[in-house]
C-alpha cells in the first residue's frame, strides 16, 4: 500500500505499509511441526503460546506493521471461516501474525490496513519467486540506516541419498548503521556520511539507533521434530549478529521455524509415527540457517528502493556501486 505524499494527516496518509501472507502447507488446514524463539521481545507474534504447547503450526503466517496485528488477525480468522479452512464442525485457531514498526514512513496511527487488504495478500499468494524489498509487510521498513523490507534466501543440503532445502524469509527493520558489516567488512562505518536518513516531521519518535525489529521465518522439508526446530530458531541470531545486529532493547526479534515433512503427524486420536534426522546432521542445518538468514537480510536491503514517506521523511536504498567499491577495498571482491 503506497499512496500520498507530503504532510501526514491522520487516517489519510501518506501510506507506506502492507501485508505479507505465507501458507506453510497450502490453503487447507494441515498442521506442521514448528517452534519459535525470541531474541528480544519488544514486538509481537501471535499464536506462539499454542505452538509451544502443541508443537504444531496450524495456520497461515501473516506479516504487517505494529498497529495492524489485530485487524490482520481478525481478517485472517474470517477468511478461515468463510473458506471452511478446517473440515471439522467445531474448531478453533490462533493465527500467527507478526509485526515490525513502519511509523517513520507510514501513517501507522491511521490504521490503514483493512480486511480487504489482508484478503488481497492471501489471494495473491503463489509458489513463484517471492518479491523482495519494498513489498508486503516490508513496504515501510528500514535496516541499518538504509531501506529494508522483505528478503529471502535458501540453502540446499545434500545428505546420503537425500537432498533437503532450508528456506528463509525475513521482514527486516532493525540495526544501527555504525555496526553494519558484510562478511566482516565495516560497511556502515564506510558509509557513515552517505545517504543518511532524513527526518522532517512528526510523529515524534524516541527511536534510538539500533531500535527496530526483525521477523524471521525458516521453512524446511527436513524431517524435524519441534525440539529440533527450536534449536534451529536459536541459531537465527548468529546470522543477524554477523551483520551487526545485537538484539537491541527497542527491537522485536522474533523467529519461527517449521518443517513440511511429517504431514501425517497431526491426528486427533490413536498413534502416529514421525521421521527425523540424527543429531550429527544438525550442524549442517544450523550452518544453512545462519547463512540463509544473513543473506536474506542483505537481499532485502539490496532489493529495496529509496522511499519518501510522511512529512517528507526519507530513507535511502543501500548504494549498490559504493557497496561494491567497499567490498573491493577489503578484498572481498576481485578488482
Amino acid at each position: 500500500m503506497i499512496s500520498g505524499n507530503g504532510k501526514n494527516k491522520l487516517g489519510q496518509g501518506p501510506i507506506r505499509t502492507g501485508v505479507t501472507a505465507i501458507f506453510p502447507s497450502g490453503k487447507k488446514k494441515k498442521p506442521l511441526y514448528a517452534n519459535w524463539y525470541s531474541l528480544n521481545g519488544n514486538g509481537e507474534m501471535t499464536g506462539t503460546t499454542w505452538i509451544t504447547e502443541s508443537g504444531f503450526l496450524e495456520t497461515p503466517i501473516l506479516l504487517t506493521n505494529t498497529f495492524s496485528v489485530g485487524s490482520v488477525r481478525q481478517a485472517t480468522l474470517k477468511w478461515m471461516v468463510d473458506t471452511s479452512w478446517s473440515n471439522e464442525n467445531w474448531w478453533w485457531a490462533f493465527p500467527v501474525v507478526a509485526e515490525t514498526y513502519d511509523g517513520f514512513l507510514n501513517d501507522i496511527y491511521g490504521f490503514q490496513i483493512q480486511e480487504h487488504h489482508v484478503l488481497e495478500a492471501i489471494n495473491n499468494t503463489s509458489t513463484t519467486k517471492v518479491e523482495e524489498g519494498n513489498v508486503g509487510g516490508g513496504t515501510g521498513m528500514m535496516s541499518f540506516g538504509f531501506k529494508g523490507g522483505i528478503g529471502t534466501s535458501s540453502r540446499i543440503l545434500k545428505f546420503p541419498d537425500t537432498t533437503y532445502t532450508v528456506g528463509v524469509l525475513v521482514q527486516s527493520n532493525f540495526g544501527d548503521k555504525k555496526r553494519f558489516r558484510i562478511d566482516g567488512v565495516p560497511v556502515g562505518k564506510e558509509l557513515k556520511d552517505t545517504l543518511n536518513i532524513e527526518y522532517h516531521g512528526q510523529p515524534e519518535s524516541r527511536r534510538k539507533n539500533g531500535d527496530g525489529s526483525i521477523i524471521v521465518i525458516v521453512a524446511t522439508d527436513i524431517p524435524l521434530l519441534p525440539y529440533q526446530l527450536k534449536r534451529i530458531t536459536r541459531r537465527i541470531p548468529i546470522g543477524i549478529g554477523k551483520l551487526g545486529g545485537i538484539g537491541a532493547n527497542g527491537s522485536g526479534d522474533i523467529f519461527i521455524a517449521f518443517s513440511t515433512a511429517n504431514q501425517d503427524a497431526y491426528i486427533r486420536e490413536g498413534k502416529t509415527k514421525a521421521e527425523t534426522i540424527s543429531k550429527d546432521w544438525m550442524n549442517d542445518v544450523f550452518e544453512a540457517t545462519i547463512q540463509a538468514v544473513e543473506e536474506a537480510i542483505i537481499n532485502a536491503m539490496i532489493a529495496a528502493k529509496t522511499m519518501e514517506g510522511i512529512n517528507g521523511n526519507k530513507v535511502y536504498a543501500l548504494p549498490h556501486q559504493k557497496l561494491i567499491e567497499i567490498m573491493k577495498k577489503y578484498n572481498r571482491i576481485k578488482q
